[in-house]
């Protein structure tokens, strides 16, 4: 059976681990630091060209305070994606535990692809050839 693929891409965080280029506003993956995109732009655009797969749009967890700019670097690519706030930062599985529920009420068994926004991965390539290889595990229903 074909599933959909959701990314869920993590992007919570304080602002404080890259000062003073990160500030509590504006932590690192909302920061252009390789080229002219942020880090979680970069991270949304990872899966341009993804072939064979049917990809969602992203769940993007974060906090509060970075809603609206997040809003508008996925306005800026042109992506569409579900911004869920957490009321408290409580690190990665309360986070995809929230965005698996939330993923569960728009699609049938989806797999998720879980992305921190803050990595730099430059070989595109090698990364969507991971993800095919991923995705016929989970058809399967392996867990990856």
């Amino acid at each position: 059976m074909k599933h959909t693929l959701i990314p869920v891409i993590l992007s919570g965080g304080s602002g404080t681990r890259l000062w003073p280029l990160s500030r509590q506003q504006y932590p690192k993956q909302l920061l252009p630091l390789v080229n002219r995109y942020s880090l979680l732009q970069e991270t949304v655009r990872r899966l341009d060209g993804l072939e064979d797969i049917a990809v969602q749009p992203s769940i993007i967890v974060s906090n509060e305070e970075y809603r609206f700019v997040i809003a508008e670097q996925l306005r800026v690519l042109g992506k569409i994606g579900k911004i869920i706030l957490e009321p408290y930062g409580r690190n990665t599985a309360p986070a995809l535990t929230i965005a698996a529920l939330a993923a569960m009420q728009d699609s049938d068994d989806p797999v998720l692809l879980v992305m921190p926004s803050d990595h730099v991965i430059t070989d595109i390539s090698a990364f969507q050839a991971a993800i095919q290889k991923g995705m016929a595990l989970a058809e399967s229903d392996m867990l990856v």
